[in-house]
Order: structure tokens, then C-alpha cells, then sequence
């Protein structure tokens, strides 16, 4: 194994880390305040042609892979936007990209792949619902087919960025249930415009990530056009997979750059806090033993992560690999921030040191986009052999 970057990933870190100094804390502060999409962060990093690095470069992108999107989105969420940044790669060149450019058609490809690399248009999707959280398999939404096309119907929740969102990845049934073999058949991919007739949105009030909205998703007799479906009719749940897969790897990119940077806020804090005498905080050992906890964690799943990345470049399975990254990711992000609050004391609660900024928006990740349980109960049956428990 070879765990050295090369030139070029060094040089696409590089330009990621320029592009975060820019902006910096304090935009993200002002953004999270209002509740605003951060456009001209998002403007800067497709021109730099970020977006676009794992998308193939007849349409605009650089042709590279996963891994060099997990380097980004790390080095951009720790220089400034925490794990939130994670997000903003998942909605556009996962859930547009990846899905688009793995099992579109070349219509999709050559019209949508240019404008999702260089900003134009925002992606979302829409597969979590009210009764169907982690059981996927149960979800309600249908398309019934009409004519040449489909009419969808249902209700979806949680979906992150609809409103600034052009085009939504749409997973329905278009079999129901009790017609097929496997409950894994009957799904299907769609990708349909935000602004249609039936199509309606509405944001959920939440703690955190709030430069994303998160939305109620409303489907009453939406028409689907025969060319909007996203690979084959009743087999879209294999080929979703690997969208929430590399789902997984940004994420884990997102909170490790997050917790980075938090320790490095306060890190930098406690060895100039003196209390008690002349020592600074950061000799205790009370202090200083959760975060090189933590951070032992964080660099564990960074190496898992990295793992998972280089394997679906390589076109090998990395459900696994992915998967354990993104649970330790979480769990080392969440606790460290916290602690990382706890050392700076009532400072850590404060707006202006940015700690309670990346703690709310990480604390998200245990349960999202897939919960901890669920990823457990993944381990347990894919990797160990155990019997399924639900």
C-alpha cells in the first residue's frame, strides 16, 4: 500500500486550502446566522474545478476519483466550513454527478454534467420519507406508468438544498412491493426538475447545518417524462447504492476536516489560557488525553475513508471500508468538538469562537445519512456473518 499523495493530489489540496482561507470563519458564521446558501463559496470552488475532479472530463471534469474529492472536501471543511461543506459535494457531484455520469443517459450526460461541474445548476434527492427513515425498501412514493412516461405521487422529508436545488434525484417504486420477487426490486431512479407542477416544497425548522435547508418534499400527480429515468426500470437499488456510498466518503471527508479544525481552535486557545497559577491549560493531562483520543479516532477513519475512496476508483466493493468510515468519523467528530467546547470553557459557547457552529452541524452525522445502528447492523451480517436482527 502506498499512503503517500502525490504531486498532484498535494497541489488539489492546496488549491482547496486557498480557496477556504478566503473565506474563512467568519463567512461561515454570518451564513449559518442567516440561514443563507453559500453561493459565492460554492461559485469559487467549481471554478477551481473542484466539483467537478471525479467526473469525467469530456463534460468538463478533471477525470480523477474519489479520492482527490475526499482530500477537497477534508482540507475546504477544515479551513473554515466544518462538515456542512461534506454536503455541499453530496447534493452536487454525488447526487448529480455520480449518479448522472454512472447511469444517466448521454442526453443527461452532455447537457446536465457541464452545468452541475461548473455551478450552473444545484442537485438534490429525495429518498428519505416520514414511515421509510433507514428501511428504504419500504418507501411509499410511486410512479405509475403513463404513456410514455410515469405520474408521481408521495411525500418525502429531510431532503437537503431542494430549494436552491434545478434538478432532484427521485427514488420511487414503480412496482409495488407485494408484486416482486425481492423486496430490492421495483425501485427506480428519476431525475426531474424542482420547479415542475404537483412539485412542492417546504423547510424544516433544525439545529444545525444551516447554510443547507432541509425540506418536506410533496408529489401530487408530478409528470415524469420517459427520458428523466436514471438507470433501469425496477433496478434502480443496486445502482443507488453507489450513490450513498461515496455519500458515505464525503461525509467522513466533511467531519474530519471539522474536528481538525476544532482542535486546532482550541488547542490553540489552551495554550495561552492560564489559570491557577502560570501553566497554561494544555499541560493538564485532563485536557489533553480526550483529544489525542479523538484525534487518534479521526486519523483511524481518515485512513478508512481514504481506503474506501481508492477502492471504487479502483471499481472494487467499498461498502464496507466506507461504511466504518463514516461511523468512527462521527462518533470522534462529535465527542472531540464537545471537548474541544469544554476546554475553552463558557468561550466554547460562544458564537464568536465557532466551536458551537461545528459541533451542531456535526452532531447531524450519527444519525445521517445513515445512522449509527444501521451501520452496525451492516457489519454484523455483511462482515461477520451474524443472522439479521430486523
Amino acid at each position: 500500500m502506498d499512503f503517500l499523495l502525490t504531486d498532484e493530489q498535494k497541489m488539489i489540496a492546496e488549491t482547496a486550502r486557498k480557496i477556504g482561507d478566503h473565506f474563512g470563519l467568519d463567512y461561515w458564521r454570518t451564513h449559518d446566522s442567516e440561514k443563507a446558501f453559500p453561493g459565492e463559496f460554492w461559485a469559487a470552488v467549481c471554478k477551481a474545478g473542484l466539483c467537478g475532479v471525479a467526473l469525467p472530463e469530456e463534460f468538463g471534469g478533471a477525470g480523477l476519483g474519489m479520492l482527490e474529492m475526499a482530500l477537497i472536501v477534508e482540507t475546504l471543511s477544515a479551513s473554515g466550513g466544518g462538515s456542512t461543506v461534506g454536503q455541499l459535494f453530496m447534493i452536487n457531484p454525488i447526487f448529480g454527478g455520480v449518479s448522472i455520469a454512472k447511469f444517466g443517459t448521454p442526453r443527461m450526460k452532455r447537457e446536465l454534467l457541464p452545468k452541475i461541474i461548473s455551478g450552473e445548476i444545484n442537485c438534490c434527492m429525495a429518498l428519505t420519507e416520514p414511515d421509510a427513515g433507514s428501511n428504504s425498501l419500504e418507501i411509499k412514493t410511486f410512479a405509475t406508468g403513463r404513456g410514455n412516461g410515469w405520474r408521481l405521487n408521495g411525500r418525502k422529508i429531510w431532503i437537503t438544498g431542494a430549494d436552491v436545488a434545478k434538478k432532484m434525484l427521485v427514488i420511487a417504486r414503480t412496482t409495488k412491493v407485494e408484486e416482486v420477487k425481492r423486496r430490492t426490486d421495483g425501485l427506480s431512479m428519476f431525475l426531474v426538475d424542482v420547479e415542475r407542477l404537483g412539485l412542492t416544497y417546504a423547510p424544516i425548522e433544525k439545529l444545525g447545518t444551516n447554510t443547507l435547508s432541509s425540506c418536506n418534499i410533496f408529489f401530487e400527480d408530478v409528470e415524469v417524462d420517459a427520458d428523466e429515468l436514471v438507470g433501469s426500470l425496477d433496478g434502480g437499488w443496486y445502482q443507488l447504492l453507489d450513490v450513498l456510498n461515496t455519500e458515505r466518503i464525503v461525509t467522513t471527508s466533511g467531519l474530519v476536516g471539522a474536528a481538525d479544525l476544532a482542535f486546532r481552535i482550541a488547542i490553540g486557545y489552551a495554550k495561552e489560557r492560564r489559570v491557577f497559577g502560570n501553566r497554561p491549560i494544555s499541560a493538564y493531562q485532563s485536557l489533553q488525553f480526550p483529544f489525542a483520543q479523538a484525534y487518534a479516532e479521526i486519523e483511524c477513519a481518515k485512513l478508512m475513508n481514504y481506503k474506501a475512496a481508492s477502492l471504487f476508483d479502483c471499481g472494487r466493493a467499498y461498502a464496507t471500508e466506507a461504511n466504518i468510515g463514516k461511523l468512527i468519523a462521527a462518533q470522534a467528530a462529535s465527542s472531540g468538538i464537545e471537548h474541544a467546547m469544554q476546554t475553552m470553557g463558557g468561550m466554547g459557547y460562544a458564537k464568536e469562537t465557532h466551536l458551537e457552529r461545528l459541533w451542531r452541524d456535526a452532531r447531524l452525522f450519527r444519525f445521517a445519512p445513515v445512522s449509527e445502528q444501521m451501520i452496525l447492523n451492516f457489519i454484523a451480517t455483511q462482515n461477520l456473518g451474524l443472522p439479521r436482527s430486523y
